[in-house]
This record gives C-alpha cells, sequence and structure tokens, in this order.
C-alpha cells in the first residue's frame, strides 16, 4: 500500500513544475488526484479512475467552490488540500503597478485562504485532513524585485499558521512549505532567456544544484501521510541549503 492510499487530494497549479509533480507522487502513493490549473493538466500514468482535472483561473470569485464541489462529486471526499499554484512577477517596487499587486495576491494568497475555507468543513467531518500550502524562501528572507511576491509568500505563512491553530482539533494540520530555486515554468523561461542564471541557482544553497519539482514533491508528500501527524503550524525549507546563505 502507498503512504497516502485511499485519500482524496486537490492539487492546484497541476499543470506543471511542483503541481504536476505533487500530483504525479500523489497518485503513485495511492491517493486520488483533481488536478487544478488554467492549462490543461497531463493524464497520469496510473489509474485513470483516481485522476480527475479541472481548468479554472483560481482568481475567479467562484474558483475554491467549484474545486471543491468537483472532487466531492468525482471523488466523494477532500482528504489533501495541495495549495501549490502561484505566480511570481519580478519588478521594482516604483514598478509594481495595482494590477500586479491585486493578481499576486489574488493567486498567490486569496486563492489559498478561499480554498481553505471551502475544504475545512468537509475534512472536520472525516476527522482527518492535510492542508499543505507553497510559500517560498522569500517568506523568510525578501529579495529585491519581488515585492508583491514576497509580501503574499510572508502572508501564506502566516495564513497557515492560522488554520494550523483553528483546526488542529479535528485531526487536521496544516503546513507550509518554502522552496528555494526549483526548475519550473516560472524559472525555466528565465534561465532560457540568461543562461548565467543557471548558475545563480545552482548555488543558491549549499547542495550545488537547483531543486527539481521532485525533491519539493516529496515534502509534500511526507507532510501529506501519517508520519506527519504531530506537525502543524510548520515551514518546512525545501531549499538546499539557501536560507543558510542568505
Amino acid at each position: 500500500m502507498g503512504r497516502i492510499e485511499g485519500k482524496v487530494a486537490i492539487v492546484t497549479g497541476a499543470a506543471s513544475g511542483i503541481g504536476a509533480g505533487v500530483a504525479s507522487r500523489f497518485l503513485a502513493e495511492g491517493a486520488s488526484v483533481l488536478a487544478v490549473d488554467r492549462a490543461p493538466a497531463p493524464a497520469p500514468g496510473t489509474d485513470g479512475a483516481r485522476f480527475d482535472s479541472l481548468q479554472v483561473d483560481l482568481a475567479q470569485p467562484d474558483a475554491a467552490a467549484r474545486i471543491a464541489n468537483r472532487c466531492i462529486e468525482r471523488f466523494g471526499a477532500i482528504d489533501i488540500l495541495a495549495n501549490n499554484a502561484g505566480i511570481c512577477d519580478y519588478r521594482l517596487l516604483e514598478d509594481t503597478d495595482d494590477a500586479t499587486w491585486d493578481r499576486a495576491i489574488a493567486i498567490n494568497l486569496t486563492a489559498m485562504f478561499k480554498l481553505c475555507r471551502a475544504t475545512a468543513a468537509v475534512m472536520k467531518a472525516r476527522g482527518w485532513g492535510r492542508i499543505i500550502n507553497t510559500a517560498s524562501i522569500m517568506a523568510e528572507r525578501p529579495y529585491p524585485s519581488l515585492t508583491a511576491y514576497t509580501a503574499s509568500k510572508h502572508a501564506v505563512a502566516g495564513l497557515t499558521k492560522s488554520v494550523a491553530i483553528e483546526l488542529g482539533a479535528h485531526g487536521i494540520t496544516a503546513n507550509y512549505i518554502l522552496p528555494g530555486a526549483v526548475l519550473t515554468g516560472i524559472t525555466a523561461p528565465l534561465i532560457a532567456a540568461d543562461p548565467t542564471l543557471r548558475e545563480t541557482y545552482d548555488t543558491m544553497g549549499v547542495v550545488n544544484r537547483m531543486a527539481m519539482p521532485e525533491d519539493i514533491a516529496n515534502a509534500f508528500l511526507f507532510l501529506a501521510s501519517d508520519e506527519a501527524s504531530f506537525i502543524t503550524g510548520h515551514g518546512l525549507a525545501v531549499d538546499g541549503g539557501a536560507l543558510l546563505k542568505m
């Protein structure tokens, strides 16, 4: 049996990068997965009966309700919420217009809040749940040209801690992951435009490589499993030691 055999998971940002890695890992470990993204999520290489996908813009007001309802209709439950979808726009403070700020907060924070709210009652009724939110090492250490992104990721940490306090008595844990540099749809185009960035990313930490989506997916799996039942309100750095150097 897999480590989350029989569980039902929602994974956002599942069309590529970390989200795709998480969805694939969860499926391999026995869970049923609703993969959510604006783009089509890739079909699984495992049992299709345990996989469904939904294309939706998380900034839409009814997105959280649609996602929760779809998961219940398809699989009859919600056990794990992997809140991973996010955007990153590199702009200096003076160049960050209202639209850029509002979009970052809507996707990186408000959508997470609404999905936590939409799934909490279902998890409480089952007496078991795992909420795992993707933050960033920028939630611990700010970096120039990432004003909106950094602010949103700091807020993800606060949101997750509050959720952990409220839901802990119901058998639900809430944690957040702090990835460092990961090869995803966000970083790959930057590296393609400037190949010297790869060396920068590879040397951000102390293990001399940037992360692959699978590295982050492994952390999601741990926090989703029974092995992490006594861990909540925690920010798990999966950064190759980058925070040690910042």
